[in-house]
């Protein structure tokens, strides 16, 4: 898989996990949730670091910190979320955001991006 995908396919998982955590959900529910609100601005905000240009071994900080944060949504899913269509394949596409960028992360670390 060339870099060029890799990215291509962290930005839409990224801003498919965004709308879900801050338009839909908040539309489910009726009202804007500020956790759902804030997590899907935080998708946003690690999608604009990744999309920065960074000093050569700093990019993995953006990385680890990217698969950190959807990790952490994930768990916290599991620990309190509802349990549905919505919900299950929203963390599929976390999980898949985590690989892609974990395979990003060794192109970054190779020096081949």
């Amino acid at each position: 898989m060339s870099g060029t995908t890799t990215r291509l396919a962290i930005i839409l998982l990224t801003l498919f996990t965004a709308i879900v955590h801050g338009v839909v959900l908040n539309m489910q529910m009726g009202h804007i949730d500020l956790l759902f609100t804030l997590n899907g601005l935080g998708y946003l905000g690690l999608l604009g670091a990744y999309l920065l240009k960074f000093p050569p071994g700093r990019e993995a900080l953006v990385h680890y910190a990217f698969m950190a944060y959807a990790l952490i949504t994930i768990v916290a899913w599991v620990a309190i979320g509802e349990r549905n269509l919505l919900g299950y394949s929203t963390k599929v596409v976390e999980a898949l955001l985590i690989i892609f960028l974990w395979i990003d992360l060794g192109r970054v670390k190779a020096g081949a991006k």
